[in-house]
Formats: structure tokens, C-alpha cells, sequence
């Protein structure tokens, strides 16, 4: 009789034990960051908003996921995740080979281009001597800093921020010439705004992989493959069954996922 009773006890808690790992491994923590609109912001009423989120969503319903998400600033978005403060980074984050040290990539859903602005007033001209000596706001640990301080370090005075928001409020202070970012996020978060309207995009678009990755993919723990592959497919679903058009057309009048 005891012995019966130490092995129904026994396959008793093998299910409980099992049926919590399940569950547990259906909750899934996503890290954004919070101050990079439109892709994620929090809004006038503390909510957090954005098309990083929206597709995060939708992500975790196609996948039948539970999702949580933890707001981290860019500078420790990486090692937060390696800390494990959260499961999932899915904020922007360009795929790039150096991030591949640390961290597996999704693939890709959006990509877009980089791109200077400046004062419709000034007239500037995009080569070595024209920009030298002029200061440029980026935000830093971004593919746009990297490619800024790779290529016009000793050329201009390059000012990074902890957000682009700050980059942006020098630029209309005088404190910085230019900014370089993403031209998503400086079209709808700045150049469309009141505070934008007398400033203007200048210069080409930039794409090089070498800088700016593969396009913006959601980072997860190396060796982790059984969530990266759950939300391969899930971008996948929402792509093909129009969920993923809806998001985009809510925030943008282009196809932001570019070409594949």
C-alpha cells in the first residue's frame, strides 16, 4: 500500500512538474525599449505603444503564446536579455553579424534605410570637406552610430545619446548640425511633427549590410532554437493571412517589410 502510494505520488508530481514547465515555457517575457517611435514608445497614458509591439502581438497569438513585455533602455538591451530579464528582444534591433556574437537572430520583419537630416536653411554638401568639421546626433549602440563613427570619425564631431529623442531636441537647440538614424523613425517621430517642419532628409538612403545588418529581426539566448523557430513561423503566418499588412498600414502608407 505504501508503495503504491509513493508512486502514484511520485507520477503525480512528474505531471504537476511537467505541466508548470509546459506553461512556464509558454510565457514568454518580451524586452522593447520604450522611446523609439513609431516602432515602440509609451504613450501620453503610460501605455506602451507602437509597431514593434502590435507585431509582438500578434506574434504571440499566431504562436499561441503568453507575452509579456519588460522595457529595457537600448544600452543594456542585449545584456538584460543574457541576464535573462526577459525571453525575447523585439525593439528594432537591426540583425547584424557583430550582435551574432552574443545573441540568435529571427528572421528579418521590416527593414528600412538610414538617413541624415538637417535645416531646410542650410546648405550642406554631402562629402568629406563639406561635412567636415560638423556635429552629428546619433544614438548610441545603434548600426547607425557604427556606421557614422566608422566612416566620418575625424571628420565630424560625433555627439551620441542615450535616446533619439535627445538627438533630436539638440538638433532644434543648435547643439548638432545633423542627425543620422533610421528614416522611418526620423520621418514619422520628427519630420512630421511640429517640431520637425522646417527640417528635411539630405543625402542618399543607407543600406550597406556590412553597417546595418540583414534588416530588424528579434534576438533571443543562443542555442534557444525552439523559440526562434516558433516565431520564424509565426512572422511567417501573419505575413501570409494579412495580419502583418493591417499592422503596417496603421503606422505607414509603404511596405516597411522591404524586399525579400
Amino acid at each position: 500500500m505504501q508503495r503504491f502510494f509513493n508512486v502514484t505520488l511520485l507520477a503525480l508530481m512528474t505531471f504537476f512538474l511537467l505541466g508548470t514547465t509546459a506553461m512556464a515555457q509558454d510565457k514568454v517575457r518580451i524586452g522593447t525599449e520604450g522611446a523609439y517611435p513609431p516602432f515602440n514608445y509609451i504613450d501620453k497614458d503610460g501605455n506602451l505603444k507602437g509597431f514593434d509591439v502590435d507585431i509582438a502581438k500578434a506574434l504571440c497569438d499566431a504562436a499561441g503564446l503568453q507575452c509579456e513585455f519588460v522595457t529595457q533602455s537600448w544600452d543594456g538591451m542585449i545584456p538584460a536579455l543574457l541576464a535573462r530579464k526577459y525571453d525575447a528582444i523585439i525593439a528594432s534591433m537591426s540583425i547584424t553579424e557583430e550582435r551574432r556574437q552574443r545573441v540568435d537572430f529571427t528572421d528579418k520583419y521590416y527593414q528600412t534605410p538610414a538617413r541624415f537630416v538637417k535645416h531646410k536653411d542650410r546648405d550642406i554638401e554631402l562629402s568629406e570637406e563639406g561635412l567636415r568639421g560638423m556635429s552629428v546626433g546619433v544614438q548610441r549602440a545603434t548600426v547607425s552610430a557604427n556606421y557614422i563613427n566608422d566612416n566620418y570619425s575625424g571628420i565630424m564631431n560625433i555627439r551620441s545619446y542615450a535616446t533619439q529623442e535627445e538627438a533630436n531636441l539638440d538638433l532644434l537647440s543648435g547643439r548638432v548640425d545633423l542627425l543620422f538614424a533610421d528614416a522611418v523613425v526620423l520621418q514619422t517621430g520628427f519630420l512630421d511633427t511640429d517640431a520637425g517642419k522646417n527640417y528635411e532628409f539630405f543625402g542618399p538612403s543607407y543600406t550597406d549590410e556590412e553597417w546595418f545588418g540583414e534588416g530588424i529581426g528579434i534576438a533571443v539566448r543562443k542555442g534557444e532554437d525552439e523559440l526562434r523557430e516558433t516565431f520564424n513561423r509565426a512572422i511567417a503566418t501573419i505575413r501570409e493571412d494579412g495580419t502583418y499588412q493591417q499592422i503596417n498600414d496603421k503606422y505607414f502608407d509603404f511596405d516597411v517589410y522591404g524586399d525579400d
